[in-house]
């Protein structure tokens, strides 16, 4: 197993994937320019984390299965696992990880996840796939957690930026609660106008935006007018923005789940997203980010 990144490119961009969570942390255009976050530790010093077997924060750090309770940190445990490289070429390239020991102390299934990037032009393509491979049915999430460079380094001042949804967004959205990283149960009126966002920081100064029904599977991100990140996520149906308020990125979050509700007393099956994997099934999440002056 390679513990260094590794760098995959294309006449437009080129990436950098780190083996430790199979974790994007690096994506530049044709002269070198970054489109993701700087990491400065001020802020956070994560890239694009990949939150498997659940997205969020579960009660207590725990969750309940079959009346037992694991341990289970927020984001699940994949982020912080090393993946085994199992393909690579010059502009793509596969890790996986699968169950072992350790992580059935945790979570009690035998998974696996691959997940595959790929450089077309001007988009990267990342496709996440988990298995079941066990005999019971399997209880999961999933989610991307990507942080785009704000701003982005073609002209405009950080208030010029937008998020351009495919459709418009009018239904409220849903903010984290009194106890800490779990979702309020009451939403609250969208920040959206029609189609378009003018993120703030200070919208994120009670933590993430987040969107439980949404119309859009696709999104642009950047200032109208200059070149700008096209975000497409079919397989995913809520989305989460979140930045530490002043940093230079936004995290732009597809998920297929969600953290828990304040409160939330139940086992694993009534948390909110959770989707059952049949024994011998798989299901699929992409994501592309697409470089473009449309």
């Amino acid at each position: 197993m390679t513990d260094m990144p590794i760098r995959i490119a294309s006449d437009a961009l080129s990436a950098m994937i780190h083996p430790r969570g199979a974790e994007l942390t690096g994506l530049r255009d044709g002269q070198g320019r970054s489109l993701m976050t700087d990491a400065d530790p001020r802020w956070w010093t994560s890239h694009a984390p990949l939150l498997f077997p659940f997205v969020g924060r579960s009660r207590g750090d725990m969750y309940r299965l079959d009346g037992r309770d694991y341990p289970m940190p927020q984001h699940g445990f994949a982020r912080r696992s090393d993946f085994t490289l199992v393909e690579q070429g010059d502009d793509h390239v596969l890790f996986r990880l699968e169950a072992d020991a350790d992580s059935r102390a945790v979570y009690p299934f035998d998974f696996r996840l691959d997940m595959a990037f790929a450089l077309a032009g001007a988009t990267l393509h990342m496709t996440a796939t988990v298995t079941n491979r066990g005999e019971a049915a399997m209880p999961f999430s999933f989610g991307y957690h990507p942080a785009f460079a704000w701003p982005l380094p073609y002209g405009g001042e950080v208030a010029d930026h937008r998020i351009v949804f495919a459709q418009p967004e009018p239904a409220p959205i849903r903010k984290v609660g009194a106890e800490p990283g779990l979702i309020a149960h009451d939403a609250v009126p969208s920040p959206v106008e029609g189609d378009t966002l003018a993120p703030t920081h200070a919208m994120f100064d009670g933590d993430a935006l987040i969107w439980d029904t949404l119309n859009s599977r696709s999104l642009l991100w950047g200032v109208p007018g200059q070149p700008r990140l096209k975000i497409d996520f079919p397989d995913t149906p809520w989305l989460g923005l979140w930045q530490k308020p002043g940093a230079h990125y936004l995290c732009v979050e597809p998920w297929a789940g969600m953290a828990d509700l304040v409160g939330f007393d139940g086992d694993v099956w009534g948390k909110q997203g959770i989707m059952a994997l049949l024994p011998g099934d798989a299901r699929s999440f992409r994501m592309d980010v697409t470089l473009t002056e449309d």
